[in-house]
């Protein structure tokens, strides 16, 4: 992306010496990175108040958007070609200076900047926020890194992709070693890389129409391929689409639009009345599941363990008045969000005719949308995950009716938490089976899951995220 005109920002200077003028989108994402590294924070949920508290809008907002993101991304490939141009472990640089570095290496290797400006920005930001000193440091740093282009940095600091394939791919595509490991097991060999470059790219917009509130031919944008409802984005505000203001469209990866659909497909025997969603945080899949559900008479419970984010579920699932914003009211087809532990939930057993479990899961399938996660999660956490996947599969399981449907999603595709929790949970039940969802992907190519009649969708082959489905099913026990 090349470099915007944005407006600048001077910052006072000690006597003597010159004024330091701040470029706005460069600040932006620093402060982006200092969120993300000491708040936790997330990538999309700090970026547009970074964008406001700076004023930055069209080209200048894309170029912050594209600086924070995609050096989060690439990280893992920065720090190895920083760790070869500075004299110390990158341990031992000041936090704050290694996030100015790696917003310069990215500048340098991977956007259409030109090296002074890069470099001199870059500096100015250091000078401001820590000292001349460190200033001093990033200019010698960052001269020594545009020394090289990027390809020329990955043939020098990676081992070779013949003897080390894995550990090339780690570098080369900025992923954690143990997570190109799970991918690779969960992919193939032959199309691991392409998956991460996949990763790396930055995502389009989606929205959703919600059915019965809007149609996507009110939507602008190119129309999803696989979803009946989606549009993608060529750009802009999403908020500043009237139907998306007003609750009557959403944005939503056609990944998600697309799980919504799997279960409001499935066939049924019977009563159709109660729909759940179990794990309903942030509710854009709840929105989508209470519209179609409406159209059939169908009531959807959205529940959610954590409060705050049962807050966000509730705001999800609202729309607003006509001309009045201020007043909200909640979707129809939604019976109610509740805040409830789905391990332990607070229904009867047998109450529902559907049930959604959206599992909490590692993440590894929407790591275009969430570059952080790659840097945040651990191979530790998967052990946790998957005990509690198989928990909220049973629980699920106890909910539904006999001849109702369960859907089990997750956005990775990482096998202990996809085939494994579903062979696990399916195979000590007598009264479960696992149905075939294929008929319904027959319009996605290339969507055959790990184990048969489940779907496995991929950034790289369908452009949504890595999203896995199965469709369990309570048997009559007579």
């Amino acid at each position: 992306m090349p470099e915007p005109r944005s407006r600048a920002h001077p910052r006072p200077a000690p006597r003597g010496a010159r004024t330091i003028v701040l470029d706005p989108a460069r600040a932006a994402a620093l402060d982006v990175l200092k969120a993300v590294r000491v708040d936790k924070a997330y990538t999309n949920l700090v970026l547009p108040a970074a964008l406001r508290h700076y004023g930055l809008e069209g080209r200048d907002a894309a170029f912050a958007t594209e600086l924070a993101s995609g050096t989060i991304r690439r990280r893992g490939t920065y720090d190895a070609v920083l760790a070869a141009c500075v004299d110390r472990p990158l341990s031992k640089v000041e936090a704050k200076v290694l996030d100015a570095l790696r917003l310069g290496a990215h500048q340098l290797l991977s956007m259409r900047v030109p090296d002074h400006a890069a470099i001199s920005t870059t500096v100015d930001l250091v000078r401001a926020r820590v000292n001349q000193g460190a200033a001093g440091f990033v200019n010698g740093v960052l001269r020594a890194v545009s020394a090289r282009d990027l390809d020329a940095w990955v043939e020098q600091v990676a081992p070779s992709a013949r003897t080390a394939p894995h550990r090339h791919a780690s570098i080369a595509f900025s992923h954690p070693e143990w997570v190109v490991d799970e991918l690779a097991e969960a992919v193939g060999e032959a199309e691991v890389g392409a998956l991460l470059a996949a990763d790396n790219d930055n995502p389009r917009v989606t929205l959703v129409a919600r059915p019965g509130r809007s149609t996507r031919d009110e939507l602008p944008g190119e129309p999803t391929p696989f979803s009946p409802y989606g549009v993608t984005l060529e750009g802009g505000d999403p908020r500043g689409v009237p139907a998306v203001a007003q609750g009557r469209a959403a944005v939503q990866d056609e990944g998600s639009q697309l799980v919504a659909l799997a279960l409001a497909g499935a066939p049924l025997d019977g009563r159709d009345e109660r729909w759940l969603d179990l794990c309903a945080g942030p509710g854009g899949k709840s929105g989508l599941l209470a519209a179609l559900g409406h159209e059939r008479g169908a009531r959807l419970v959205a529940a959610e363990r954590q409060q705050h984010r049962a807050g966000l579920v509730l705001r999800t699932l609202t729309y607003a008045s006509e001309g009045v914003e201020h007043e909200r009211h909640l979707l129809p087809g939604v019976a109610g969000v509740v805040t409830a532990d789905g391990t332990r939930p607070p229904y009867r057993p047998g109450t529902f005719d559907r049930v959604l479990v959206d599992a909490p899961c590692s993440g590894l399938g929407a790591l275009r949308r969430r570059p952080e996660a790659r840097w945040r999660r651990k191979p530790d956490d998967l052990l946790t995950l998957v005990m509690l996947q198989r928990q909220l599969l049973r629980s699920a399981l106890d909910l539904v009716r006999p001849g109702g449907a369960v859907l089990y999603a997750t956005c990775s595709p990482v096998v202990s938490e996809t085939a494994t929790v579903v062979t696990a949970v399916a195979g000590a039940r007598p009264d479960v089976v696992v149905d075939d969802l294929m008929p319904q992907f027959a319009h996605v190519p290339d969507s055959a899951g790990p184990l048969p009649g489940t779907v496995q969708l991929w950034p790289h082959r369908h452009g949504t995220d890595a999203m896995f489905m199965a469709l369990l099913r309570r048997t009559d026990p007579d």
